[in-house]
């Protein structure tokens, strides 16, 4: 144990890291927070689970349109200053938002602000994966991510236990506020990173920018078209399991909203756990990407067939830490296989990939669970994801046609933004 230990934490042993880790737990608490208050402000003026529905889509819209210009931007100019630029836009649309449910505003003013923090988060996103990948070492990048993983599950959970007491005792406009002064936190926190010890990235040359030279890239890079092609189906069919477990709550298991609220602790805690496991691999391979997710893919199979509520929470534990284990591995794959230039590039369109699974996934799975039952949707998940595993398996394997010319980058650093 004492051997395994300082590899479970190297990226904590970074200076900034740490800085960083504590400013995102901070944060995504934050987000959490008005995650909830801001579906509770919708629910209260509406009482419609649709105009809820709107509200999600109008948030992850920008991602599935937008995402590879975003991606583009990320990697022509320095993320620190992007990434700054949009923390404090994020905090005055909070401050806005705030203001805009204390005066009781109609529902469009709350929309509009929905839609432009998404469309903020959309060119935010992939300059703050190269930014948090600067904060650690090429080789401790896996590790970091994995305490991410941790960092985000941990407030997740703290953000909407903090915000269910809140909303009740001072309202929703408190719960933006909090989220607000969250993004302080990450301003306050770069500005006082210790810029010597960022590890440069470069960055695109003018002949590479731009999204066709990002698509012309990815199109000769096979084990990236893999990962994005099996994150597809893993994402769609394996991961919307705010479906299924409501799905098994209500019918099969019987246990209602109480049995969801149990069903999903047991994956907030699994997600933790996944985590610390992710933590200890000290590479993170495309053969541990594979095998993981062939263990999920065939627990989730099984997973509505055992008896009871005990029964399928005792398989949705390790399901939740196996997704941790997929997505971090996946993410670390694509971040160290992809030239660091295309970086920004890659992450925006592998968050316009898990857009498009979630707003595919989560429909067939409520429709497979009508027409054949949760138990029986679940098996045929199972086997679909067991299948596409296989098939990114042997395609790994397959021999390549040509060998692949590295693109030629400059070096051009791009840390701290100087």
């Amino acid at each position: 144990m004492r051997r395994e230990l300082p590899l479970m934490l190297r990226a904590l042993r970074n200076h900034n890291y740490r800085l960083w880790a504590t400013a995102d737990l901070i944060s995504v608490t934050g987000t959490w927070m008005q995650v909830l208050g801001l579906n509770w402000v919708v629910l209260e003026m509406t009482g419609s689970a649709t105009s809820l529905g709107v509200s999600v889509l109008l948030s992850t819209l920008p991602a599935m349109l937008l995402g590879p210009w975003a991606g583009s931007l990320a990697d022509r100019f320095p993320p620190r200053r992007l990434v700054l630029a949009a923390e404090s836009t994020h905090l005055a649309l909070a401050l806005v938002l705030a203001y805009v449910v204390w005066q009781g505003l109609p529902l469009g003013a709350v929309y509009a602000l929905t839609a432009a923090s998404g469309l903020i988060g959309t060119f935010g996103g992939p300059a703050l994966g190269r930014f948090a990948s600067q904060v650690v070492p090429r080789e401790d990048l896996g590790n970091a991510l994995a305490w991410n993983s941790i960092v985000n599950s941990v407030g997740r959970v703290l953000g909407m236990s903090l915000a269910g007491v809140l909303v009740t005792a001072a309202g929703q406009p408190v719960l933006f506020l909090i989220n607000a002064a969250s993004f302080l936190a990450v301003i306050g926190t770069i500005n006082v990173m210790r810029t010597r010890e960022f590890h440069p990235l470069e960055v695109s040359a003018p002949e590479q920018a731009g999204v066709r030279a990002g698509l012309g890239y990815l199109r000769g890079r096979r084990p990236l078209l893999i990962l994005f092609a099996l994150g597809f189906v893993l994402s769609a069919l394996g991961r919307n399991y705010q479906v299924t477990m409501a799905a098994m709550a209500e019918g099969p298991l019987g246990a209602g909203a109480a049995g969801y609220g149990v069903l999903s602790s047991v994956f907030a805690v699994g997600t933790v756990l996944g985590g610390l496991v992710t933590a200890r691999i000290r590479e993170l391979t495309m053969p541990v990407l594979l095998g993981a997710a062939a263990v999920t893919s065939v627990l989730q199979a099984l997973s509505g067939y055992l008896p009871g509520l005990l029964g399928f929470a005792a398989l949705i534990l390790p399901i939740a830490a196996g997704a941790v284990l997929i997505d971090t591995a996946k993410s670390t794959r694509l971040q160290l296989d992809a030239a660091e230039g295309m970086r920004g590039r890659m992450l925006a369109i592998q968050g316009t990939v898990a857009a498009g699974a979630g707003a595919v996934g989560a429909p067939l799975l409520g429709w497979l669970c009508e027409r054949l039952g949760p138990s029986q949707a679940l098996l045929v998940a199972g086997l679909v994801t067991l299948a596409a595993t296989a098939l990114a398996a042997a395609a790994s394997r397959a021999p390549r046609p040509m060998p692949e010319r590295p693109l030629a980058l400059p070096a051009a650093a791009a840390a701290g933004g100087s």
